[in-house]
């Protein structure tokens, strides 16, 4: 890259191998790159869609105008936080080493099965969101069951999600220039599709009526098959649950930090990439969502489609040339950010497998020498969610919302792994754990500011995450939770030593050598 100089490359290997680690994976992608997987997972085409009937199957249109602002600035106080140590830490699966450096090897340990549990099931719940995108768009045209509730319709679903997770998994096998320009264009076509989706629902709108934006209305509880939230007297109880549209839509972001290693100037770049993700997600899936809600052409109506909310409201409002060409870009939007998506859980797996983290480490720590990709580690993320995908698909057919199940799974288990770094460091700057801000700098003091709001924030979305109808999501935590523990006690105390640090680091220069020229690095 012409912007990436031998200094450049000097001072980002120096930080890499500060913290015991060899550059074993190829360093291509740029800043904008960076910023772009991030963006791409958020995918406002994605989540922000897949994820509407919680809104207007719930507190109406104030779930979205109020709601979604709300539900932003809550992912966005989790990111400056993590931006912050991004920064000082730059490396693949980050999360588990700051959990490590700030805390200790527990800690550090208990972040990264959160931070996995959390990556593979919010690559379960992108694919899952993209059949149901695709059941209501593309899949009829097609002439393929789409009813998950018929014995033919369950396994489509299955072979579908098995089919594009194995699609995306192949092509981040291939090396990460493929896959870096795929989510370089990603970002680009969640732009253009999505101004093209707000000029649509703007101009097809029978009329706007603005006051929808903080009108709230208890939809809950609809008489019929496609009831999303149960019925409640309380609006605000109803508005809480609808949190999780924008909550849910706008994670991922720690994408950034995953791919530290092979990103250009990693410790300027990974937090502008994370920060900026997030703004303009927020920004663009705010004005994408207040079109639509404009366009909506009787909210009343609207509650009772369920979660064919979208695709309800946009065949009264599009030209069905036009509506099709929107849904074939919001697939291949929903596509790539499940691409993107891949390429965050095998880093995260690759980085706790190379310190001894899970099974079969040696394995999954692996690198391919040809395309310098860690590719058995993408294949068992690969396959681990697509196995999810298909346990919740089972609850399903038993009467809950294989979605909803996964999406509060996600949300719990990904916010977790980001409160418990965000914690630590607030007890950890300015001590030995954590000397010295990285060039991307808010401040010490207003770093602890925002920390605090994220571990208030990860108490409120705890308890939202855990209500009914997802109060599967309450039994699965627990009981992981009970899980880690008996496994740390009896197994994991006295086996894992977690990442290198102090007098570990200098005694794997040698090592860190070898691997380098392994890969043609050195």
């Amino acid at each position: 890259m012409s912007n990436y100089s031998d200094s450049d490359k000097k001072q980002d290997l120096a930080i890499l191998h500060s913290m015991g680690y060899a550059q074993e994976l190829e360093r291509r992608m740029s800043s904008f790159s960076n910023f772009a997987i991030s963006f791409s997972i958020i995918c406002i085409l994605s989540g922000g869609i897949n994820s509407l009937a919680q809104a207007t199957a719930g507190a109406g249109g104030a779930a979205i105008g109020l709601g979604w602002p709300l539900g932003c600035a809550i992912s966005a106080v989790f990111a400056l936080a993590m931006a912050q140590i991004s920064s000082a830490y730059p490396t693949a699966g980050g999360l588990y080493h700051w959990g490590s450096i700030l805390g200790n090897r527990f800690t550090g340990w208990v972040t990264a099965w959160f931070n996995l549990l959390g990556l593979v099931t919010v690559l379960g719940a992108i694919n899952a969101g993209t059949w149901g995108f695709f059941s209501g768009s593309i899949g009829p045209w097609l002439g393929i069951n789409v009813d998950a509730t018929t014995s033919a319709g369950f396994a489509n679903q299955i072979i579908f999600v098995a089919l594009i997770t194995a699609v995306q998994a192949l092509i981040n096998h291939f090396g990460i220039k493929l896959t870096a320009k795929l989510t370089d264009m990603s970002g680009y076509l969640i732009f253009i599709t999505a101004i093209a989706l707000t000029l649509v629902c703007f101009f097809g709108a029978a009329h706007w009526d603005f006051s929808r934006l903080w009108t709230f209305t208890n939809y809950s509880g609809q008489p019929d098959a496609s009831a999303v939230w149960p019925k409640s007297d309380s609006i605000w109880y109803i508005f809480a649950l609808g949190l999780l549209l924008p909550i849910y839509t706008i994670t991922g972001y720690d994408a950034s930090a995953h791919t530290s290693e092979e990103t250009v100037k990693a410790a300027e770049s990974v937090p502008r990439g994370m920060v900026s993700s997030v703004w303009w997600s927020a920004f663009f899936g705010y004005i994408m969502l207040i079109a639509f809600l404009l366009a909506i052409p009787n909210m009343d109506d609207a509650a009772k489609q369920g979660w064919n909310v979208f695709f309800w409201t946009m065949d009264s409002v599009a030209n069905p040339v036009v509506k099709n060409i929107l849904y074939v870009a919001i697939f291949i939007s929903q596509f790539l950010c499940g691409l993107a998506t891949v390429t965050s859980v095998s880093r995260m797996i690759y980085a706790f497998s190379r310190d001894g983290g899970l099974p079969m480490s040696k394995a999954l720590a692996s690198v391919s020498r040809k395309f310098r990709t860690p590719s058995t580690a993408i294949w068992v993320g690969s396959a681990l969610s697509v196995l999810f995908v298909w346990g919740a698909s089972l609850v399903e057919i038993a009467g809950s919302t294989a979605y909803t199940i996964v999406v509060s799974c996600t949300v719990i288990f990904l916010f977790l792994s980001f409160a418990i770094p965000i914690a630590l460091g607030i007890f950890a700057i300015g001590t030995k754990k954590w000397p010295a801000m990285g060039p991307w700098n808010m401040g010490a003091g207003l770093y602890k500011l925002v920390a605090v709001l994220a571990v208030i924030a990860m108490v409120v979305i705890f308890v939202i995450g855990v209500q009914p109808p997802n109060q599967y999501a309450a039994y699965i935590t627990v009981g992981f939770l009970i899980l880690t523990g008996i496994v740390w006690l009896a197994f994991e105390n006295k086996r894992f030593k977690g990442p290198p640090i102090g007098e570990e680091v200098a005694k794997r220069q040698a090592e860190i050598a070898a691997a380098e020229h392994a890969v043609g690095e050195s």
